[in-house]
């Protein structure tokens, strides 16, 4: 008979989208954001976003801003350390060790998930605008722990593609577009929503 519970410890559980984005498809990121608002973790609850806009400098403000927005710095640095440091993007950008944790002040959604969607995220006057565009069909992910950026962790999520997305900073652009990522042996969207996320502990 089929196990029903997982045997697994939940490690967190949320939402987890990002946009990342490069001026062309074979060269760098040119800027990257992962918004994060999680309902369960060790840590407690929290949100907030981890922007890179200028990933291949190793610095943050005032300099570039390389920062990590959240109103649970804790939970903000625990998700730094055991995954968002991990995934491809952030792995490959010296700016990500060079982060500066900021307040989150304020923060709202806008939008439909059916078409285009907003995160708005402030820290004190430093206002980030997440916007996914040309939303498509939704589909679900189990990814298995070997084949998962930490090695550790199942993860399950549901994951939208945006066709065009972009990364505002006090109301200027961040440099780039939309292109591929590899996935799962596959190539899927450089920008994405990803809801009801939850990353299990393999026991």
């Amino acid at each position: 008979m089929s196990q029903t519970v997982h045997p697994g410890t939940v490690a967190w559980t949320g939402d987890n989208p990002g946009i990342y984005l490069k001026e062309t498809d074979d060269g760098e990121w040119s800027s990257l954001a992962a918004y994060f608002k999680i309902n369960y973790s060790s840590f407690g609850m929290g949100k907030g976003v981890l922007l890179l806009e200028k990933p291949n400098v190793a610095a943050s403000l005032p300099e570039a801003c390389n920062v990590c927005i959240a109103d649970n710095e804790a939970l903000a640095r625990y998700l730094m350390e055991h995954f968002f440091s991990r995934f491809a993007a952030f792995r490959a950008s010296v700016g990500t060790a060079a982060i500066q944790y900021l307040p989150l002040t304020d923060s709202r959604s806008a939008g439909d998930t059916r078409s285009r969607y907003q995160e708005i995220l402030l820290s004190g006057d430093l206002e980030v605008v997440m916007t996914w565009n040309r939303l498509g069909t939704p589909y679900a992910v189990d990814m298995p722990a070997e084949k998962g950026p930490t090695q550790k962790h199942e993860m399950y999520s549901l994951f939208i593609d945006a066709a065009d997305a972009s990364i505002e900073l006090n109301g200027r652009a961040l440099r780039g577009k939309v292109t591929t990522r590899n996935f799962d042996g596959g190539k899927k969207s450089s920008a994405f929503l990803a809801f009801s996320e939850s990353w299990m502990e393999m026991p």
